[in-house]
């Protein structure tokens, strides 16, 4: 089981991406636009630098729905192989099923 504080503080990056993300994704195509004088750019890329940095998507984690787990997560599930392979195991997981030989 992961620590509670790391699980919480993925969480809040989750929050503050979903909150942002308008305003970042509308920042950034200021800036990509070739069209555009390059001071209106650098204006923009400033206030996309003034955003929280954990309001970017890219700091937010895969972690285990189930454990908090950070390692060997399957996006499909949103768990990790672990708790994938018990559930597996219990029978919970419809159509998955334990292979043996």
């Amino acid at each position: 089981m992961a620590k509670k504080s790391v699980v919480e503080r993925n969480k809040k990056r989750i929050l503050l991406s979903e909150k942002f993300a308008k305003k970042r994704a509308a920042l950034r195509l200021i800036t990509r636009d070739e069209k555009l004088p390059s001071e209106e750019r650098f204006q923009a890329q400033l206030k996309l630098a003034e955003l929280p940095r954990n309001s970017s998507k890219v700091r937010v984690k895969l972690r285990c729905e189930i454990s908090g787990r950070g390692r060997s997560n399957y996006r499909k599930f949103k768990m990790s192989r672990i708790a994938l392979r018990e559930l597996a195991s219990l029978g919970m997981i419809p159509g998955m099923v334990k292979s043996s030989w």
